[in-house]
């Protein structure tokens, strides 16, 4: 049996974004460097998704062409919905991914990289995105930047429960 994991924002191969600041001040990634960052990353995804698990990344998988390769040590087969910095040919993102899309609908929740528009909502019951990092929105927008799931996949069933 196989499992639905969601993530978004790991921006591998990304040094600067351990220099980026959040509004108390605080390193918003507390990494010493970007191999311990991404190391952490594929340790935690490994650790939960099983290679027969599906994973949507959810955008802004990395930000150096050379960290597209950090994506084939992940477990799962994977799915692509692209955010803004995921700027490549589309080929390239194909080595990795089973599938690119725009946005995902499952069950009456909208998974995005960018939240949508409140008055875009319709009939969604939630909006599951990235791109805002550590900060949150009210509900019905759950983020699943890495910063907000402690770097670690996190599953349909668990998006379930907290709607």
């Amino acid at each position: 049996m196989s499992t639905i994991f969601f993530i978004a924002d790991t921006h591998f191969g990304h040094a600067n974004i351990l220099n980026f600041l959040n509004d108390d001040g605080k390193h918003v990634r507390d990494f010493i460097s970007v191999e311990e960052m991404d190391e952490a990353m594929v340790d935690n995804w490994n650790r939960v998704v099983k290679p027969q698990d599906k994973v949507y990344h959810l955008g802004d998988v990395a930000m150096k062409r050379y960290a597209l390769q950090t994506v084939a040590r992940l477990n799962g087969h994977l799915k692509l919905v692209r955010g803004n910095h995921d700027i490549y040919d589309t080929e390239e993102y194909l080595e990795y991914f089973d599938d690119i899309y725009g946005c995902r609908v499952l069950d009456r929740i909208l998974f995005t990289h960018i939240p949508i528009h409140p008055g875009n909502m319709g009939k969604f019951k939630l909006n599951v995105h990235g791109h805002i990092h550590e900060r949150t929105l009210e509900y019905p927008y759950l983020n699943v930047s890495v910063e907000r799931i402690n770097y670690t996949p996190v599953s349909l069933d668990e998006i379930k429960c907290l709607m």
